[in-house]
């Protein structure tokens, strides 16, 4: 298998756990703290807005290369392993009856609301001092 087919596939399940913790979030047996990883993680992941936005050279990349796979890998390894494979395979059957992924509104109201506080401060910084 070449690089490339590697990043493929890696981040082809990347997308595939990001579903899952959508359907994770909901699952009777996650437990409440995890629900909140899973609910910032997806919120984050489904959100049409980055934090970094891509167009920053280097630093645009960082939030999708390992930001969200650390955020995805932490909640994977909190959930209770009968929620991931019941999860995992609602995703799966998910993704191939939609043939695309979720769009998390609530994230992009986060995220805008983060660089509105960023923005604030840093008048509120400059002006003030």
């Amino acid at each position: 298998m070449s690089v490339i087919e590697s990043i493929k596939v890696w981040a082809r399940r990347i997308k595939q756990d990001a579903v899952m913790l959508w359907f994770a979030r909901r699952h009777p047996d996650t437990p409440l703290l995890v629900k909140a990883i899973c609910l910032l993680t997806v919120a984050y992941a489904l959100s049409p807005i980055d934090l970094i936005p891509d167009f920053i050279p280097i630093l645009g990349y960082v939030d999708d290369a390992i930001l969200l796979p650390a955020l995805i890998w932490l909640a994977v390894k909190l959930l209770p392993g009968q929620v991931v494979c019941d999860c995992r395979r609602l995703a799966e059957a998910w993704m191939a009856r939609e043939n695309a992924k979720p769009t998390s509104r609530a994230g992009a109201v986060v995220i805008v609301a983060i660089w509105l506080a960023g923005l604030y401060w840093c008048w509120w910084y400059v002006f003030r001092h």
